[in-house]
């Protein structure tokens, strides 16, 4: 099994060894080829939706996996026991279903020694929200596949210092270790934010006025980053 290269990073996250659980699994692609690289000792594959849970386990009998991984129809984390992993991947979602996701499962915080987050949006708040319950990141990387990018976290208990808002929009341990991807990804982003720029300032009403001091401070915080990554 071929992974893209978005859940070929996720999977690079997870740590040699431990017992997953793969939560929002949809097609079971991690569980098996994690399972299949002998990376994981066991895995769950959890989602809320019966189809995707469905498609997951066809691939799993596929591979003839069904006694190392186990399906599980679960909101969440809700249905997963402390004891039953020690890595949690929460992947491919917006970042308020990842939020939704870890309240839903504190009952497993102080049990799982690993959290791979992979947020496809309002990484700020997915951030914030760590900083604030007692999370630390201890790694981040960056890919682009198919013109969009994605952000992959290493997350475990402990306290996170604090970041700048420009740090919390892109990722302290990214700016700071230059990351490849991530400056692409800035340079491009102040393209299109000076292109909107343009076109707001030929407008006169109260909401582009309005957009366009936004447009300032998400410049600014821009500008902050790459400067940071000199």
């Amino acid at each position: 099994m071929r992974l893209s290269k978005r859940l070929a990073l996720v999977a690079s996250f997870v740590n040699e060894g431990s017992s997953l659980a793969d939560i929002g699994t949809d097609h079971g692609y991690i569980p098996i080829a994690l399972t299949r690289q002998g990376k994981v000792t066991r895995a769950i594959a959890m989602d809320v939706r019966k189809g995707p849970l469905e498609r997951a386990r066809e691939h799993i009998r596929e591979y003839h996996l069904e006694e190392r991984i186990e399906t599980r129809l679960s909101d969440g984390a809700e249905r997963l026991k402390a004891g039953e992993a020690d890595t949690v991947v929460i992947a491919g979602m917006g970042g308020e279903l990842v939020i939704h996701i870890l309240e839903g499962g504190r009952h497993l915080w102080d049990e799982v020694g690993q959290w791979v987050l992979s947020p496809q949006s309002e990484l700020d708040k997915v951030r914030t929200y760590l900083q604030e319950n007692g999370f630390v990141i201890t790694r981040k990387d960056m890919v682009e596949e198919d013109g969009k990018y994605y952000t992959v976290m290493d997350v475990s208990r402990g306290v996170m210092e604090e970041m700048s808002q420009a740090e919390r929009l892109y990722g302290a341990y990214l700016i700071r270790h230059k990351n490849p991807v991530l400056r692409e990804f800035l340079k491009r982003e102040r393209d299109q934010l000076l292109k909107i720029r343009e076109q707001l300032n030929a407008q006169s009403t109260d909401s582009a006025r309005a957009r366009l001091a936004e447009l300032t401070r998400e410049l600014d915080w821009n500008r902050e980053a790459q400067d940071e990554m000199q």
